[in-house]
């Protein structure tokens, strides 16, 4: 590699000022169907709130990380260790909420946590109450995703949880002081995260899991007259996120429509 050579500060501030920011961020819970939702609407958890605002008053967020657990090994050859990966481990995460006027951020945490651990069917006030766990698949979520964009929208990353549940609900202060907005902070466990889009729609046309091609089956015919690399206006997500990067050619191929609002609107309907 030969020596660096002096450059001009303007053919470095622009990757320099091309920095994604903190602020642009979705959540999204789902939990899973079945009795965690039916107990969730009993307590004044509806779906909608789940789906959209819960989201929205999660004012912190935190991008998954994980590890790899490694083994030495020694004498394959002489003098020489070498460390083999054997196991990816996976970090818990913490969010954040503000906590609205009916308390429904709070509730929604300590009722899940609560449907967790109260499968008893005993009076939980009396002094012989005891706690029985359910089975973790009526309670893990496998579809609760963050999705990182900026402010363009034309740039995102999206996490997509698996096997996500509430491992803790820490502490809220309050006091007499001056008024503050009431937050609060939970502890997220997850089994695996999926770093990219994975719907259904993003697999057929080959751009999940942050592929930037899509497949040739949706690029080798496209409609006369349009450029691939053409782009639709931008579109809400199923999971919230604003896509713009939207391939017009291979959207034509799954709609079978080739006129621009015929798309997008059948690009609605796919996505709902």
């Amino acid at each position: 590699m030969p020596a660096p050579r002096p450059r001009k500060i303007s053919d470095i501030m622009p990757k320099l000022q091309n920095v994604a920011q903190t602020s642009n961020f979705f959540v999204r819970f789902a939990l899973p169907s079945g009795d965690l939702r039916r107990y969730m609407r009993q307590k004044g958890i509806n779906d909608r709130f789940v789906a959209e605002n819960i989201g929205l008053l999660c004012h912190d967020a935190v991008l998954p990380g994980s590890a790899l657990a490694s083994l030495n090994t020694a004498g394959d050859y002489q003098g020489l260790v070498e460390r083999f990966a054997h196991t990816r481990n996976f970090t818990e995460i913490n969010l954040e909420f503000y906590v609205d006027n009916d308390y429904k951020s709070l509730k929604f945490i300590e009722h899940w946590m609560e449907y967790i651990t109260g499968q008893s069917s005993g009076d939980p006030s009396s002094d012989t109450y005891h706690y029985k766990l359910a089975y973790p698949e009526t309670y893990k979520s496998n579809d609760t995703r963050i999705v990182k964009f900026e402010r363009n929208y034309f740039q995102f990353l999206e996490y997509r949880f698996v096997g996500l549940f509430p491992l803790s609900l820490s502490s809220t202060k309050v006091s007499y002081d001056n008024s503050q907005i009431l937050k609060a902070n939970a502890t997220f466990s997850f089994d695996r995260y999926i770093c990219g889009e994975s719907s259904s729609l993003a697999r057929d046309l080959g751009i999940a899991y942050n592929n930037n091609k899509p497949t040739s089956a949706f690029t080798t015919r496209r409609p006369t007259g349009y450029d691939l690399n053409n782009t639709l206006p931008s579109v809400l997500t199923e999971n919230g996120a604003i896509r713009s990067s939207l391939n017009f050619g291979a959207y034509t191929k799954v709609t079978g429509k080739t006129n621009l609002a015929s798309v997008t609107k059948s690009i609605g309907n796919l996505l709902s």
